[in-house]
């Protein structure tokens, strides 16, 4: 299935993990990278051990996690996975203490929604009321709009377009399929190995 042409995804991410995860990622290497140039004998290789180790682990939780929301399908990519959900696989989007999409009898996180409880609390004092704001629960539960215009947190408008799109297109013919998870090994397989070299060093002294 391919999307249709002059339609972009809508494109979920948290601006403060990427700018987080930036600046971690730089001093990683800048600290590991002074270890492995400038080392002498054992130094050098458990800086080049941390560096495998970390640097995927930094990139896997802060740099990769992203939410693309198609014409057809809705694309989850997690630290170590991506999930591939048609939409008429989604059953439900939901945003409580985190962000989730229920589709085939499974719950899956979307780490690149995260949600605030102090947007929350901030949207419930822009918006005058006495409540926090209600978050659909199901589809075709819709919100109330705002006094004023839309104060709800971001994770909960970002779970309401998307819910919006799956109930738009869950009977396109496009968006029919079952759901796809592949495993982000380009991310697992150096972290293992650069964990596992970094232990062999620490235990051989």
């Amino acid at each position: 299935m391919s999307e249709q042409p002059g339609y972009a995804d809508h494109v979920y991410r948290s601006g403060s993990a990427l700018v987080g995860g930036a600046l971690l990622l730089a001093l990683v290497v800048l600290l590991c990278g002074e270890g492995a140039v400038n080392g002498e004998g054992r130094v050098r290789w458990v800086s080049l051990a941390a560096l495998l180790c970390l640097a995927p682990l930094v990139v896997a939780f802060s740099l990769r996690p992203a939410v693309y929301a198609g014409r057809e399908r809705l694309r989850v990519r997690n630290p170590f996975r991506t999930i591939t959900l048609p939409w008429g696989a989604v059953d439900d989007v939901r945003a409580g203490y985190s962000t989730e999409v229920f589709a085939a009898g499974r719950k899956y996180q979307m780490w690149a929604i995260p949600v605030s409880l102090r947007q929350r609390k901030k949207a419930l004092r822009q918006s005058g009321g006495g409540r926090p704001p209600l978050v659909p629960s199901r589809p075709g539960a819709m919100s109330p709009p705002a006094p004023g215009g839309d104060h709800r947190a971001r994770a909960d408008q970002a779970v309401e377009e998307i819910r919006g799109l799956a109930e738009r297109h869950s009977s396109d013919d496009a968006a029919q399929g079952s759901p796809n998870v592949r495993w982000a090994y380009e991310i697992i397989a150096p972290t293992v190995v650069g964990a596992a070299a970094l232990l062999l060093l620490i235990v051989l002294g």
